[in-house]
């Protein structure tokens, strides 16, 4: 049922099946996404294999990396920052694209962006897949570690969704935010190592690296399909932490700026 005229500083309260309307949003997001596309779902392919292609010509032909792996080390970059880019940037945008919903129908705002966030999941599991496959076609078979896989996975996910709760909140009041994430985006691309490894990083610098749960991921990845070995715990216990906090930070400040949605959108 729709309701015009709702705001969210009124009483009218959300009866509704939630765990639905994050499912259908979901669905929704990801049918426009490609609605008229002859590709579809094949540019989740498609653009990390170009990407690949152009950095592993750029470095092991011009730049002569020395490098063995190098289609599989960039890949371990390239992959979980295509999500984390599109995710947070579809997040952010989120509220604003759904504004006749958030002004008629009294749900939860929190499942909006959420929902943004999780709809790229399905292009994330492609990219694993073809992340995965490129593991085998380089000569790396599966070992014990790979079982903290889905775990690296589920907190870059975690991360992202509370990253996006706050930018989504505050690209409400500041229509700014959009451009301001493509930026970031575009800095952290060379903040995070996906071109270039963490043992070249002056030591005086790698804390700050473990810090970032992006370079973090990256980097666990590595350790885990190219070397076969377990992840740092030091490392696995600062991005846990700091997923988990992100996404409690994200709904502190979400919940603190959303009774004003309605006036703004």
């Amino acid at each position: 049922m729709l309701y015009s005229g709702f705001s969210d500083a009124s009483p009218t309260m959300w009866h509704g099946d939630s765990l639905f309307l994050l499912s259908s949003l979901i669905g929704k997001d990801f049918k426009i996404r490609y609605r008229n596309m002859s590709l579809g779902v094949l540019w989740s392919l498609l653009n990390p294999l170009v990407m690949m292609g152009v950095l592993t010509f750029v470095f092991t032909k011009i730049l002569k990396s020395p490098n063995p792996d190098w289609p599989l080390f960039v890949m371990c970059g390239l992959v979980p920052f295509n999500f984390f880019s599109i995710a947070w940037i579809s997040g952010t945008t989120s509220l604003v694209d759904n504004a006749g919903l958030i002004k008629r129908v009294p749900a939860p705002r929190e499942i909006i962006p959420l929902a943004a966030v999780l709809s790229n999941c399905v292009h994330l599991v492609i990219q694993i897949g073809l992340l995965i496959a490129l593991a085998f076609l380089s000569g790396k078979t599966p070992n014990r570690h790979w079982v903290l896989l889905p775990l690296i996975w589920g907190l870059e996910v975690i991360f992202v969704c509370g990253l996006s709760l706050i930018t989504a909140a505050l690209n409400v009041y500041i229509r700014d935010m959009r451009y301001f994430v493509e930026s970031a985006n575009t800095v952290l691309f060379w903040l995070v190592p996906v071109v270039y490894s963490f043992a070249i990083i002056p030591q005086s610098y790698r804390p700050i690296y473990q810090l970032n749960p992006l370079a973090a991921l990256v980097m666990a990845m590595r350790d885990i399909l190219i070397d076969g070995v377990r992840p740092g715990g030091v490392l696995l216990l600062k991005l846990t932490g700091i997923s988990l906090m992100m996404l409690a930070s994200g709904l502190v400040v979400f919940r603190s700026l959303k009774p004003r949605f309605s006036d703004h959108l």
